[in-house]
């Protein structure tokens, strides 16, 4: 009898190993991996390495589970935040603006969408700047320039510590200010160095903007068919 017990527990030994190979096994597997490429975004990043960076963060993303959603909107931030580096704000600027709206969606904690919206208006601020530079009409600048605006004006609003709020308040004005002041004299301030790469700003942002009014009047057609200055700003704090 025992012998029989000792055989069956052993015929069981393969289906518990698939069981955990298909089950937490592969959670598991999913976790090193995520945390493998955290660690590569990181190191690329200390030297600078931009594009590897991204890469990094889109595996460790990719790697991590539908269900982690708070470790999920982290690396989403990261990404964009890296993005920002490899030459396409514009693109890294659509990112953040869809990365808050799902965190708002979904009830993230406050300090998370408080870091998102931060670096949001960081991108805009500096759209805003590139686009003045590149000679854009001022009703297209002022578009991300004005968002930027609001963002760190809701910021400084609801921010609790001191520092953040003061720091907000800085951002606030020096985005003010770039509305205000005259090109010569934007021409004239340093850029960062994330932003020498940036090329066709202007145009890019014309093409988000005319996909955005694009979608939203595509539900109005289905009816009517149916119907017959100085101080540069921060990330978010």
């Amino acid at each position: 009898m025992r012998k029989t017990i000792l055989f069956a527990l052993w015929l069981l030994v393969p289906v518990v190993l698939l069981a955990y190979h298909f089950g937490p096994g592969q959670s598991r597997l999913a976790q090193d991996r995520a945390a493998r490429k955290i660690a590569e975004a990181r190191a690329f990043e200390a030297k600078e390495d931009w594009p590897a960076a991204y890469e990094a963060w889109s595996a460790a993303l990719a790697a991590t589970p539908q269900d982690k959603t708070a470790a999920r909107l982290q690396l989403q931030l990261a990404q964009a935040r890296t993005r920002m580096y490899t030459g396409e704000l514009p693109e890294a600027m659509e990112d953040m603006d869809k990365l808050l709206t799902e965190a708002q969606r979904v009830g993230a904690d406050q300090k998370f969408q408080h870091e998102a919206r931060g670096l949001l208006a960081t991108a805009q601020y500096y759209a805003g700047w590139l686009m003045r530079l590149e000679g854009a009409p001022a009703d297209e600048w002022l578009q991300p320039v004005e968002s930027a605006r609001q963002n760190f004006r809701l910021l400084a609003e609801e921010a609790r510590d001191a520092k953040a709020v003061k720091d907000y308040e800085k951002n606030l004005e020096a985005t003010i200010r770039l509305a205000r002041m005259d090109l010569s004299e934007l021409q004239g301030m340093p850029l960062p160095k994330f932003c020498s790469g940036c090329k066709n700003v202007s145009q890019k942002c014309r093409s988000q903007c005319q996909s955005k009014a694009e979608a939203k009047d595509e539900p109005e057609k289905k009816d009517a068919r149916g119907a017959g200055f100085n101080d540069i700003p921060k990330g978010g704090s």
